[in-house]
């Protein structure tokens, strides 16, 4: 079929793989999988069946990619004009079934996941947005366009996010949450619109943050939403009473970053407030 396939690679007969696709070794894809143009797949990587990776898509090494997800496809944006853009996958993510993950609108465009990511089944990622690594995504949770995420988010199920949000690294979103402003890192949220509702102590403590960092970070919570403090007066107490860390200013930065937003989406083009 004049594909460009590496050695010992498994495809099912039944697959259909353009000729224009790279697999590196060890890949396996299952039956009445599609690989589209201009493909590449990463060394050990599993398509199980009917998975369809549309063109211009690259798949790091060693995921799993379950049944009939749809990789790559082309965004939903009327501002989309058949241009070439990109979905680009990092390494081990595992992507269950009927995932759906769109390139990006824009000449040159990417839409972009990182490693280690676990999406679980009917999840959506719109058009261009970049998430991190170690993020777990539950079922059914919904992400607009040009949303960014950070490492070590969990989402639970049937979350909606809307275009532009920014959620910060290690944050929590409750189950059936709509969140439509920035989630500042290191938070849990819930609720329709989401509030922040207390600090991710367990996530924090699962990924080694120290016990002293975690206290600073529990005060500057209580300056920011248990006390009386507008938005600017709870940053300037933090500065003076939160003991510094790499974590306190990285809090900080987000949250100054969150008041040029419209909305509390800093990357919104329609501008500031």
């Amino acid at each position: 079929m004049g594909i460009h396939t590496m050695a010992h690679s498994k495809i099912h007969p039944t697959a259909i793989i353009h000729p224009t696709a790279e697999l590196a070794p060890d890949v396996e894809i299952g039956p009445y999988s599609i690989v589209g143009a201009h493909v590449y797949i990463g060394e050990g990587t599993i398509l199980e069946s009917h998975v369809v990776v549309e063109k211009w898509t690259t798949i790091g090494s060693y995921c799993h990619i379950f049944h009939s997800a749809i990789l790559g496809g082309p965004p939903q944006d009327t501002k989309f004009k058949g241009e070439r853009s990109y979905l680009r996958i990092g390494d081990r993510n595992i992507i269950r079934e009927f995932v759906t993950i769109h390139r990006a609108t824009g000449e040159e465009e990417a839409t972009v996941i990182g490693n280690d990511n676990m999406i679980m089944g009917y999840v959506h990622i719109g058009h261009n947005c970049k998430l991190g690594n170690g993020i777990i995504i539950a079922n059914q949770a919904g992400i607009s366009g040009h949303v960014i995420v950070e490492d070590h988010v969990v989402f639970g199920g049937m979350v909606g996010v809307h275009q532009y949000t920014r959620i910060g690294k290690l944050a929590m979103l409750g189950g059936m949450s709509k969140v439509v402003q920035d989630v500042p890192p290191f938070m849990m949220v819930d609720g329709r619109p989401a509030e922040v509702l207390d600090l991710n102590t367990i996530g924090l403590r699962r990924h080694g943050i120290p016990p002293a960092v975690r206290a600073g970070l529990r005060q500057a919570y209580k300056l920011l939403y248990r006390s009386k403090l507008n938005m600017s007066q709870a940053i300037e107490a933090i500065e003076e009473e939160v003991e510094p860390s790499p974590e306190r200013d990285y809090l900080l930065d987000f949250l100054r970053s969150i008041r040029k937003g419209f909305g509390g989406r800093a990357n919104d083009p329609r501008g500031m407030r």
